[in-house]
């Protein structure tokens, strides 16, 4: 049965928004966490548009389940996981304009570089994940890297619209899941699920992990946040 991981970042949208201390994400994390979230995950980016260092480093002091820190490939932040040591990194791409992350990370197109970040997390203890479009460049690249896990990118299979095409999206995940098995990497998934089609991804064979946010967030806004991580985690285990 996959695990969920709550991505709060979207609580912090709202306290930036306004500047103001709340509401705030650590909070939301431990009402998460007693909705039956396995774990928690944040992403730090760059221009600190949503999540602060302060939140990591607070959730990394109170969250009794895995902290999953979302990262691009950049010193600092990599220096402050080194620091702070959360049970796990997902590397991930990032631009400044994007809204959200628009796709994969490019393994394939930059090994040493990834390789490299994946070496200094690991030699301080750190379990690292890559988050990649689901294509066997990419997982071939991903393997060779020396990280334990990979996210697959659903952004593509969470906006299909037609049945049809979510369908062959949803084949083409369970395709690559078969490819993350066979290298011996941990299966995780995430970016565009919600309570309408978490379902067939979280019955992928082999599938470990859901990062699941917004939606759950967005949901939280109108029954809680316990609710709404309970519903989700409903879902999943079904």
């Amino acid at each position: 049965m996959a695990e969920l991981g709550v991505n709060v970042d979207h609580v912090a949208t709202v306290r930036q928004a306004r500047r103001a201390a709340e509401p705030d994400p650590v909070w939301a994390a431990a009402l998460a966490e007693l909705g039956g979230a396995d774990g928690i995950t944040v992403h730090l980016r760059e221009d600190r548009r949503h999540i602060q260092d302060r939140d990591v480093q607070v959730l990394r002091e109170t969250t009794r389940v895995k902290l999953n820190l979302e990262m691009a490939c950049v010193d600092e932040i990599a220096e402050l996981a080194c620091r702070l040591r959360p049970q796990q990194v997902t590397l991930v791409p990032e631009k400044r304009e994007e809204i959200t992350t628009e796709g994969g990370l490019d393994v394939a197109g930059q090994p040493g570089t990834v390789t490299d970040y994946v070496r200094k997390l690991q030699d301080a203890g750190i379990v690292v994940s890559l988050f990649i479009d689901a294509e066997a460049s990419q997982i071939e690249a991903a393997a060779e890297t020396g990280a334990e896990a990979v996210e697959l990118h659903t952004g593509q299979y969470g906006e299909a619209v037609d049945p049809a095409a979510q369908e062959a999206e949803l084949v083409k995940l369970s395709s690559a899941g078969r490819l993350v098995r066979q290298a011996e990497l941990v299966l995780h998934a995430g970016h565009g699920l919600n309570y309408q089609n978490v379902c067939p991804v979280a019955s992928i064979e082999g599938m470990c992990e859901l990062n699941i946010g917004h939606s759950i967030v967005a949901r939280a806004v109108m029954v809680g946040m316990q609710q709404a991580v309970r519903e989700m985690k409903d879902l999943i285990t079904r």
